[in-house]
């Protein structure tokens, strides 16, 4: 990690910078492909399952025998795993249910808000060398919660065919009915216009790499509504002299492994912790199975030392991460100055992976600085917020003359006679 000591304000846009790719080619990819399968459907999915997986699949739809030999394959320790997290994860979203309030806004004016569910969702859930079988339940819990009739789940499949069997049990066990075996641009451009196998949807969710994110977004100009615009994963970590090192390398590497793209930043007030630190992350990713990526990663992070902490989270609020973890002095009373943040994990025992797994909050976050503007999914993610307004005979006489006098004034004759012919005969009786 390279090391910056006191950059000023005119560096902050360099240092805030994420790691890009070239999209024009990524972009005429994507293109081809939707344009494929909305002409040719399952045949265009299938010929690119072939291409981009290396695999052939006849029947994209997962088999009730293919669930059932997933779950005989994982381990009783694991099952209670993931059951004790998606407690969790339904625990917190279910929190988040808001009742109907209604309000009288003048004397016989009533208005309201209710919360429907969007019926058709997709998710999407990477497979590769990180299946990641926790963002089933990430996605899953808050959508049935939220009232989701029809819950349309892709993955990739894997060499022989199948997805892997973690990511089947997590999906079960949140009583998913729709599973296929499909990846990539292809599975969001089917979800997208939908096939004779696979449905369309009316907004996709999940992670993916660099494709995945393109089609999506491209799905999102055709149309179909999408979570969030999401990149590689990120962490911030501010650290003082409360910290302990060892615990701030282990949460860096953590995010850093997720990919090469990914991006750590360490911000601190002592160039002490930063070479506590460095020493730590040489140690311990020397035993990581996936240490070649971690490197990669870290190639484009960084360490900031600012003269106070205050400095730090002024920083932090400029970078907006996806993660935020401060480990400081004083921690939790810091919060109310944090203002830009995905998910933000508070003390030295609030490890990231907490949060990634099974604490309650979602791990599905807004990357690549869109925390300035986007949220988290949360319940609020899978449903729509209807308006509703009742006016009794008194509310008209009451609200109309100011609706009247406004229309009037917009030179909307038709607006103010949608109120002058209900106030002619509530007056006549």
């Amino acid at each position: 990690m390279k090391t910056y000591i006191n950059p000023n304000a005119e560096q902050w846009n360099e240092l805030a910078k994420r790691k890009t790719v070239a999209t024009a080619e990524l972009n005429e990819t994507v293109k081809s492909v939707f344009n494929d399968i909305q002409k040719n459907g399952s045949k265009a999915v299938k010929k690119y399952t072939n291409y981009f997986d290396g695999v052939s699949i006849e029947n994209f739809a997962v088999t009730a025998s293919e669930i059932e030999n997933a779950v005989a394959q994982i381990p009783s320790e694991l099952k209670k795993a993931i059951q004790v997290a998606a407690y969790n994860i339904s625990k917190f979203h279910n929190s988040q249910k808001e009742i109907p309030t209604k309000i009288e806004t003048t004397s016989g004016v009533f208005c309201w808000r209710e919360s429907r569910a969007i019926d058709t969702i997709g998710i999407y859930i990477p497979g590769g060398t990180a299946p990641l079988f926790s963002t089933v339940l990430m996605l899953t819990i808050p959508a049935t919660i939220a009232g989701c009739k029809n819950i349309i789940l892709c993955s990739p499949p894997d060499k022989n065919g199948n997805i892997n069997p973690a990511i089947l049990y997590a999906a079960q066990l949140t009583s998913v009915k729709q599973m296929y075996k499909v990846g990539g641009i292809q599975a969001i451009a089917a979800m997208t216009f939908g096939t004779d196998e696979i449905p369309k949807v009316s907004k996709i969710f999940g992670p993916g790499n660099q494709y995945v994110t393109a089609a999506k977004q491209y799905a999102q100009q055709l149309g179909i509504a999408i979570d969030m615009p999401a990149g590689p994963s990120e962490l911030l970590v501010i650290a003082d002299g409360t910290c302990d090192p060892d615990f701030v390398a282990s949460d860096l590497l953590s995010q850093a492994e997720h990919g090469g793209d990914s991006q750590v930043i360490l911000v601190t007030n002592s160039e002490e912790i930063v070479a506590k630190v460095i020493e730590a992350i040489e140690n311990q990713k020397a035993i990581l199975p996936r240490e070649a990526t971690v490197e990669k990663a870290l190639e484009n992070s960084r360490a900031l030392i600012f003269e106070d902490i205050k400095t730090a989270i002024e920083f932090s609020n400029f970078y907006a991460p996806e993660h935020l973890i401060l480990a400081i002095e004083d921690a939790e009373n810091k919060i109310e100055f944090i203002e830009n943040a995905g998910s933000v994990f508070i003390g030295n025992y609030s490890c990231e992976s907490a949060g990634d797994y099974a604490s309650g909050t979602n791990h599905t976050l807004p990357t690549n600085g869109y925390a300035k503007n986007y949220s988290g999914v949360s319940l609020d993610s899978f449903v729509k917020k209807i308006t509703f307004q009742k006016l009794t005979s008194q509310g008209i006489q009451n609200l109309g003359p100011t609706i009247e006098i406004m229309a009037a004034a917009e030179q909307l004759d038709a607006h103010k006679n949608a109120v002058s012919i209900r106030l002619k005969k509530v007056q006549n009786g």
